[in-house]
């Protein structure tokens, strides 16, 4: 038996049948036409443009998706703040009837109901200002057309020219954007 096997580790191709598939695969390989270099280097470099190609896509299509992700989100809180500034907007009448409720007192009517009034209107005002609502100073102030309307010029020769004089309905903005405008009286005849 060990003879046996000293003969396969010691024969050479071709002696026996079952080395014989071996000089035919390199028959095979041989007889293979080999790709010219340049056929290759040009197949090599048309991948290379493709793949290039397809990186610049993708990085097209990823800043596209962050755009569009970003102008959602933008109108999302455009939306938002849109439908804030309509539901404010409805409610300054109802925080204009507090303060002249307030300011126009009857004597018959007893202090805890305007105490009462004054308790709610504060807390009005609270939640409004958490919103972003701020009223508009128009005390001692020159008028500005962007931030006042005036309805009516006072002469008053003890103030300044354009200073407002009386405030007849406060202005308030929302955040940065003005809301309503104040209604106000202007001196005129006054100093410069």
């Amino acid at each position: 038996m060990d003879d046996e096997r000293d003969m396969t580790a010691t024969s050479q191709p071709g002696e026996t049948g079952e080395n014989e598939s071996a000089p035919a695969n390199e028959d095979l390989a041989a007889a293979a036409p080999a790709a010219p270099p340049a056929a290759l280097a040009e197949a090599y470099e048309k991948a290379l443009a493709e793949r290039q190609d397809l990186y610049d896509r993708l990085l097209r299509k990823q800043a596209e998706l962050e755009n569009f992700r970003k102008r959602t989100h933008k109108e999302k809180e455009e939306l938002r703040q849109h439908a804030a500034e309509d539901l404010i907007r409805s409610l300054l009448p109802t925080l204009d009837g507090f303060e002249r409720a307030l300011q126009h007192r009857d004597e018959s009517v007893p202090e805890a109901f305007y105490q009462g009034l004054e308790l709610i209107h504060r807390q009005l005002r609270e939640v409004l200002g958490r919103a972003g609502l701020a009223p508009i100073e128009t005390a001692g102030q020159l008028f500005d057309p962007h931030l006042h309307q005036a309805v009516e010029t006072v002469n008053a020769p003890g103030r300044r020219e354009h200073e407002i004089v009386e405030e007849l309905q406060r202005g308030y903005r929302l955040k940065s954007k003005l809301l309503r405008p104040a209604v106000v009286k202007v001196a005129v005849g006054g100093k410069e």
